[in-house]
């Protein structure tokens, strides 16, 4: 039974299934030279695989890494520059966390809300018995905030009608290309700016295989990133007005940026290719099913719709394959 033993397949992947080391929980590294250090007791139920695993872009996203110690490694570039930022449980089951870099003591006070502080997991009630079960078998479940709207919409817009293996490939390569390295003790790499971004010339996107497009979106969004980044503080529906102002952002693009941005639990995904008839096999047995009848069979979870959605995902219920799988390509070769 999937749900019960929640396997790491692909659909549970996408549902934001991380898989973080048990390791030995003994709180921060002793050769952590130059760290800023921070200890918060969430005082709840706590998964840090499920909570940051949407922000993982890809088992090699340069951003992001877990190590066997039990640790989960995040590079970013904060308002006030970049950092990294290194979370573990202690074995009294609070948080330790340290972080390097000129935005290291931003990343440790925005701490709580990358873990869920600001979620209120009670609000949810499951009105479907896989909903429920797939709930109660993930007590620590929190939405992750991270405040950071230009990072978390970029990845989103390289994703657009594309493979995610060819959008993560694009990701680690415009990184690594153009971003810089992370400071602290891992090999890591921080995102381009908002002017790194929209200087990247029209051959590097090639060379990362990213059509016109969604090059075009990107830089149409660097160059009003500012105005962008002030949506992470507004409510859903205003934000993604924000998000939708900009040529080539949709719904479904503001939906999956906002998830992250500014947890939202009720940002449900629209014009997915696979979700709607994910959802509808797991709770009803429609392999078919379109928008308009997720949008029905989740009207009782309004407010919390995104939450309902990552539970049936995890549950890793779904329709069997009747066609070939989406043909992948890498422009960058021609």
């Amino acid at each position: 039974m999937a749900g019960r033993f929640d396997p790491l397949n692909r659909t549970a992947v996408r549902g934001g299934r991380t898989q973080v080391p048990p390791g030995p929980g003994t709180g921060p590294a002793a050769a952590a030279a130059g760290a800023r250090r921070r200890r918060w007791s969430p005082g709840a139920p706590l998964d840090l695989g499920l909570t940051l695993g949407p922000l993982r872009r890809g088992p090699a996203d340069p951003t992001f890494r877990t190590t066997p110690d039990g640790s989960v490694w995040r590079a970013t570039r904060t308002p006030e520059g970049p950092a990294t930022l290194r979370v573990s449980r202690a074995a009294d089951g609070a948080i330790e966390a340290e972080a390097w870099g000129p935005g290291a003591d931003w990343v440790l006070g925005a701490l709580p809300a990358l873990l869920g502080a600001d979620d209120d997991p009670a609000a949810f009630v499951p009105r479907h018995r896989l909903v429920h079960a797939s709930h109660r078998s993930r007590p620590g479940l929190r939405l992750t905030r991270t405040g950071l709207v230009l990072e978390s919409l970029i990845p989103v817009v390289l994703e657009q009608k594309v493979t995610s293996d060819e959008a993560y490939r694009s990701w680690r390569r415009l990184v690594r290309r153009y971003g810089e390295p992370a400071p602290g003790p891992q090999e890591m790499y921080v995102m381009p700016d908002a002017r790194g971004w929209a200087m990247i010339p029209s051959w590097g996107w090639h060379q990362a295989g990213v059509d016109m497009k969604r090059s075009s979106t990107i830089v149409r969004a660097a160059r009003v990133a500012a105005r962008l980044e002030e949506a992470a503080a507004m409510e859903p529906a205003r934000a993604a007005a924000r998000l939708e102002a900009v040529p080539g952002i949709g719904p479904w693009t503001s939906a999956e940026t906002l998830q992250r941005s500014n947890g939202a639990a009720d940002a449900l995904t629209t014009g997915d290719l696979h979700l709607p008839g994910i959802i509808g096999y797991a709770l009803t047995g429609e392999r078919d099913a379109d928008d308009e009848r997720m949008l029905e069979l989740l009207a009782p979870y309004a407010g919390q719709r995104h939450r309902a959605a990552r539970l049936i995902l995890l549950a890793g219920r779904t329709p069997p394959r009747r066609a070939p799988r989406m043909y992948r390509s890498d422009i960058a070769r021609f």
